[in-house]
């Protein structure tokens, strides 16, 4: 349907992939700020051109924030390399 939550499953499959759908640039940032984001999945449906560009660029620009959030993206990690048999 072109929401985008399926591309970002199908995106998080990939190894190393850690994708996140925004709707606006607020998440988009804190995807990237608290989670890592390296993928950012939209919807077509849900998100217009000028908003959407406003999206990405929010996300281009934000940097992992790191500190309290580290934690988190380290167990996403685990879970992803005891997935593929690494530990």
């Amino acid at each position: 349907m072109r929401y985008g939550i399926g591309v970002s499953i199908a995106a998080n499959k990939v190894e190393g992939i850690r994708a996140a759908l925004a709707h606006d640039s607020l998440t988009a940032r804190r995807a990237r700020e608290h989670n890592d984001a390296n993928v950012l999945a939209l919807g077509a449906r849900v998100v217009g051109e000028d908003e959407a560009i406003a999206i990405v660029l929010e996300f281009l620009n934000a940097q992992f924030a790191g500190g309290r959030h580290s934690g988190a993206v380290e167990k996403i990690n685990e879970m992803d390399q005891a997935r593929e048999g690494k530990v």
